[in-house]
């Protein structure tokens, strides 16, 4: 039992290095020196007077503090894992054994954790994020695989402390739906979903198929960051064509059930959104209006182009050979990354928001690219 401490002492003693290491990447010196100053703005008499501003310092603040709390309490539990390690063996107490070896675990898995969050180092890993979900081809089957898309995500943010709010909802035609929004609040959510943008491909047999067939059905993820109101995408009148109607569905007693919700098309490249879940119709109109300018930066920005003149809209068929990722129900469970190579045979827990894994790889593979 005391060799056991003896190998937790020599692991412990080799991730000390890691954890300095780690905290270069995160650069926790000049995020110590950042606090100081955004603790000095908030104690200005003046700070309050500027809401949309005073939030915004806020907001960074607040996940500041956090990654720095994060660090500093992984380097306490590396140093309390150190001394009850060592007294253990002082002691030839082999009653901490286990204890030792959860710690270590712990340690390591968070340490892990964190090596991911330095590789959200994009210009807006850090913003929110917007998910839509549009089946494809296939009617009430790519529906319904459409709706399970919106669960495992829903299921992922919650899991992870992000604030999931539902914006835009069409229901389908038998189940499943047509299309929906939300948007993942917090520190990161844009970093980390961004690898779920892309075709996602279903493999089962159908519960809407009396005959019990095998069906393969598609769905896209569309991920972009949350950007603040920004000036430099000006939306013409004469670009926009705005409709009203009843909501839809889902939201249950969160939906207004008048009409309230909007329905916006930008003429000149097709592309649609929608907001039915604020309580005024002007209220969908904002968050609308505010959803279609980061859509078109976020083309802008990943289609390297001069001016939002030139979008194009969204070409990608959601259809075979487009996929990122495959999930297989029959004839045996699999979720396979096309892209990492990265898969998880337990399909349920996948589908319970269990996709940290594909996440991950993603993040790493991209970084070493």
């Amino acid at each position: 039992m005391i060799i056991q401490l003896e190998e937790a002492k020599r692991s412990l003693i080799a991730l000390e290095p890691e954890l300095k290491e780690l905290g270069s990447a995160l650069k926790i010196d000049a995020l110590r020196e950042e606090l100081k100053e955004l603790d000095e703005k908030t104690s200005q008499p003046d700070f309050w007077n500027d809401a949309a501003n005073s939030g915004k310092v806020l907001q960074r603040q607040k996940a500041v503090k956090s990654k720095i709390e994060k660090y500093e309490a992984l380097l306490t539990k590396h140093e309390d894992t150190m001394v009850l390690c060592e007294m253990g063996i002082d002691e030839n107490d082999e009653s901490v054994v286990e204890e030792v070896e959860a710690e270590l675990k712990t340690l390591s898995e968070l340490a892990e954790q964190m090596k991911i969050e330095v590789l959200l180092s994009g210009e807006y890993d850090r913003n929110n994020a917007i998910v839509s979900f549009h089946p494809g081809a296939g009617g009430t089957e790519a529906q319904d695989w459409a709706l399970m898309l919106y669960r495992m995500y829903t299921r992922w943010g919650e899991k992870h402390g992000f604030t999931v709010k539902l914006i835009d909802w069409l229901d389908g035609e038998e189940a499943g739906l047509k299309s929906a929004t939300i948007t993942v609040e917090g520190e990161n959510a844009y970093g980390y979903l961004k690898s779920e943008n892309g075709v996602h491909r279903l493999v089962r047999v159908s519960p809407f198929d009396s005959s019990g067939r095998r069906h393969t059905s598609f769905a896209s993820v569309e991920v972009m960051p949350e950007f603040d109101d920004d000036n430099s995408i000006e939306l013409r009148d004469e670009d926009l064509e705005i409709t009203a109607h009843r909501s839809s569905g889902a939201g249950g007693q969160h939906v207004n059930k008048t009409d309230s919700a909007i329905r916006i098309v930008h003429l000149p490249t097709g592309i649609v959104v929608g907001c039915q879940t604020e309580r005024s119709q002007l209220q969908n109109k904002e968050t609308a209006l505010k959803m279609l300018k980061s859509k078109l930066l976020e083309i802008k920005e990943r289609e390297k182009l001069e001016k939002i003149e030139d979008i194009q809209g969204n070409k990608t068929n959601i259809e075979w050979g487009a996929q990122i990722r495959s999930y297989v129900f029959m004839p045996y469970t699999l979720a396979k990354d096309t892209r990492t190579g990265y898969e998880d045979g337990n399909i349920q827990a996948v589908m319970d928001g269990e996709i940290d894994g594909f996440i991950n790889a993603y993040l790493k593979q991209n970084a070493n690219s």
